[in-house]
């Protein structure tokens, strides 16, 4: 029964050595194929990285180009009441000065000039 059992303790022995040699060959292989991939993800991310930097570069420049197109385009009418009581002192939409201007205004009080004038600067014709 002890010649069994030391038998048995061998073959099980040899089976783990079998497997042991096994299994290190199957790591050997993993790791060699984790190193093959590494170059490949990281040119796949480096590109991707690539093209979104790129079109953050385009938007950027984009958000600029809009933001000075923005800050040039103003307003460049008066609304039809405010154009109208001009033209009844005498004051033309092309010939604003100063001047003509507090003229035309003098006969309102200092709240509605202010107004008056806070619209016409906002209609980008007075600097």
């Amino acid at each position: 029964m002890q010649k069994d059992t030391v038998i048995e303790l061998m073959e099980t022995a040899e089976r783990l050595q079998a497997v042991t040699v096994a299994l290190e060959a199957a790591a050997a292989k993993l790791a060699e194929q984790q190193q093959s991939v590494g170059p490949i993800v990281a040119a796949v991310e480096s590109e991707r990285e690539a093209e979104l930097e790129r079109r953050l570069e385009e938007a950027e420049a984009r958000i600029a180009e809009l933001t000075a197109a923005a800050a040039t385009a103003g307003r460049k009418t008066l609304p039809s009441g405010m154009a109208s009581m001009l033209a009844k002192q005498g004051v033309t939409v092309e010939s604003m000065e100063a001047g003509a201007i507090d003229a035309a205004l003098s006969s309102l009080s200092i709240e509605q000039r202010i107004a008056v004038k806070a619209e016409l600067l906002r209609a980008g014709l007075l600097g």
